[in-house]
């Protein structure tokens, strides 16, 4: 029998889910559309009425409101020090229908990776892989466009789904299938962000974020040495119970397979190399950002990578 991983409680999801719905409750109630605008779309919620349709077609605030509550503004954050727009952002949502996106897909993946590996290291992936996101966003987005979502922390629980069946791979039975599936729904999520009023800069910078944590939060040790780890405390326990001397530690080779370590070298090796980008990615595109480098200025094509003009739509600097 192989053994059991243990499961937890995904409580950090839901509180996430929670804290995301109230903030918008909130962002809608100081936005007061009434207040400055006579033709508000569903005038009847009173004070959260949204803003006009044509202002912001995903039934939610005004782009100033959004600044005013945290948004990422990249003017702001460089030259304003603002630096805290990176995180405040991510737990902002432009609209009913953005945050009724986020919340499912925040719902339908993070549950399933929390259960899995607990709420400090999926919490970890959130959040640096927000922040990530955030990151290559302010590099690339132009200094008047409003972005604000969970996008970039959804696209690191993606990531790193992809990494841990990587580093995991021995564990998997249909390996094949399960990486050809995960590749496809972030082919189609990508090519989702090229439409207008979606910022993709955010989701590549999260994707990536969380592909490089995965190596680093979701190794799994290896099945041998969890068999030999649970033989080891079933027979400590039973000496216990009949209070005599504990036995021997069976060989590491009974649970099948000998193992000297928990974990494997290609393990350890993508770790250490995750770890190292991680650290110097960040480093680096931080000191770029309050530096006030413009990353469009020395890739012309790399905003075809968030909006793809065409007869239907153009890409212009409004809010995503």
């Amino acid at each position: 029998a192989r053994p059991y991983y243990r499961r937890w409680s995904p409580w950090l999801v839901s509180a996430a889910t929670v804290a995301c719905v109230a903030l918008f409750l909130v962002t809608m109630y100081v936005n007061d559309c009434p207040k400055h605008n006579s033709n508000c779309a569903a005038g009847f919620l009173g004070r959260f009425a949204f803003q006009p349709l044509k202002e912001n077609p995903l039934l939610g605030p005004s782009s100033a409101t959004l600044v005013k509550m945290g948004a990422l503004h990249v003017y702001k954050v460089v030259h304003g020090r603002q630096g805290w727009r990176l995180i405040t952002c991510m737990w902002l949502h432009a609209g009913v229908v953005h945050l009724l996106i986020n919340m499912l897909c925040l719902v339908f993946i993070g549950i399933r990776l929390e259960q899995e590996f607990g709420f400090a290291r999926i919490g970890l992936v959130y959040l640096i892989s927000g922040f990530g996101g955030s990151l290559m966003s302010a590099l690339f987005i132009r200094s008047s466009v409003v972005s604000v979502g969970a996008s970039g922390a959804l696209f690191g629980l993606i990531g790193s789904m992809l990494s841990e069946l990587i580093t995991n791979w021995s564990l998997y039975a249909n390996k094949a299938a399960a990486l050809a599936s995960l590749v496809l729904v972030i082919a189609v999520n990508l090519a989702l962000g090229i439409l207008p009023h979606v910022d993709n800069f955010a989701h590549i910078g999260g994707l990536v974020s969380g592909f490089l944590l995965g190596f680093v939060f979701l190794v799994r040790p290896q099945f041998a040495w969890l068999d030999h780890q649970r033989m080891v405390a079933a027979a400590a326990a039973a000496a216990a119970a009949s209070g005599g001397a504990p036995p021997p530690p069976p060989p590491a080779g009974a649970a099948g397979g000998a193992v000297k370590r928990k974990h494997k070298t290609y393990q350890y090796v993508l770790w250490a190399a995750a770890a190292v980008l991680l650290v110097v990615g960040f480093a680096v595109a931080t000191v770029l950002l309050f530096r006030g480098y413009n990353a469009n200025e020395h890739c012309s094509w790399c905003r075809y990578l968030s909006c793809v003009p065409t007869k239907r739509w153009k890409c212009d600097s409004s809010p995503t």
